[in-house]
C-alpha cells in the first residue's frame, strides 16, 4: 500500500515534467491500461518475480482503483508466500535451499506460460 500511496502523491510533482519532456500521452495510456488490466496486471506482478514495488508505484500514479489493486495484490502475494512456505514445508532443507536457487527461474515460467495461453485463447 506504500508503494501506491507514494505513486498517488508522486505523480503531481512528475506530471508536469512528463508534460514538458512530451511523454504525457504515454502516461494517459497507461492510465489507461491500469483501469483496464490494472488488477492482473498486479496479481501477475505479486505471483512472479517481475518487481512487485515498481507495480504498485505505477499503480498510485495511474490512479487504478484501490479495491483491485488490494485484491490483487493479496491474492498474488499469498499464492506466491504459501506456494513457496508450502513447498518448504513439503520438500524440507533439501528443497529449500533448491527453491531458492529457481523460484524466480519458475516465477518467469509460470509468466510465460500465462501470457502464451492468452495470447492463444485471446
Amino acid at each position: 500500500l506504500l508503494g501506491y500511496v507514494i505513486g498517488m502523491t508522486a505523480i503531481q510533482y512528475v506530471e508536469p515534467w512528463l508534460v514538458s519532456l512530451g511523454y504525457i500521452d504515454a502516461y494517459h495510456l497507461a492510465e489507461q491500461w491500469f483501469a483496464q488490466w490494472g488488477f492482473w496486471a498486479i496479481l501477475l506482478a505479486g505471483f512472479t518475480p517481475i518487481p512487485y514495488k515498481i507495480f504498485t508505484i505505477a499503480s498510485g500514479a495511474a490512479g487504478m482503483a484501490l479495491v483491485p489493486f488490494i485484491i490483487g495484490s493479496v491474492i498474488g502475494r499469498g499464492m506466491r508466500f504459501f506456494l513457496v512456505a508450502g513447498l518448504m514445508q513439503w520438500g524440507g532443507t533439501r528443497l529449500e535451499s533448491t527453491l531458492h536457487i529457481w523460484i524466480d527461474r519458475m516465477g518467469w515460467a509460470t509468466l510465460i506460460l500465462l501470457i502464451t495461453g492468452y495470447l492463444i485463447f485471446a
